[in-house]
């Protein structure tokens, strides 16, 4: 299935992404458009510490309206590779550092309408070495055992779906 672009324009500009439309010719000859967010990708981490609890961070999503309890995750900067990003999201989001990070697979987060590519790492060796959050998160962290998280997923008690994702992907690694 073949579709040809034939006119791209951004239409947004903001902070964490920019909004692309874009006139496509489709297999059949229409021509139809396409809102794209771009997004220049980001990384989940899936922290373990030695003694088997599972970091997670609790903040307030305005979109969904609701405290969230999610796995630590971040947007890259412009030209950092994921590992770096893995490396500062989990000192800022969790103030633990960790002595192993592992990158575990990724996934697009929302391909029909996103470009937004997440890298998931499982995170070890953790110690406590903290960066200052950023300025607009406002985050509380939780451990919780590993078998009482995968329930969670599976039971439908973490509706985040990056967090499903990575634990889903974590899940041969941590049994």
């Amino acid at each position: 299935m073949k579709f040809e672009l034939i006119h791209a324009e951004t239409v947004y500009t903001g902070r964490a992404f920019h909004v692309r439309r874009d006139n496509l010719r489709t297999p059949d000859g229409r021509t139809v458009k396409y809102d794209i967010i771009e997004h220049i990708g980001s990384v989940i981490l899936v922290p373990v510490d030695d003694f088997g609890q599972m970091y997670f961070v609790r903040q307030y999503r305005h979109a969904a309206g609701l405290d969230l309890l999610e796995l630590p995750a971040g947007t890259l900067e412009i030209g950092e590779p994921p590992i770096e990003a893995a490396h500062r999201e989990i000192r800022e989001e969790t103030g633990m550092a960790a002595g192993s990070l592992r990158e575990i697979g990724s996934f697009y987060l929302a391909p029909g309408y996103s470009t937004e590519l997440m890298h998931v790492f499982l995170a070890t060796g953790l110690r406590h070495d903290p960066l200052e959050a950023d300025a607009d998160e406002f985050l509380s962290v939780e451990k919780i055992p590993v078998t009482e998280a995968l329930r969670m997923a599976r039971s439908g008690e973490l509706p985040d779906a990056k967090s499903l994702a990575a634990l889903l992907l974590a899940g041969s690694h941590l049994t």
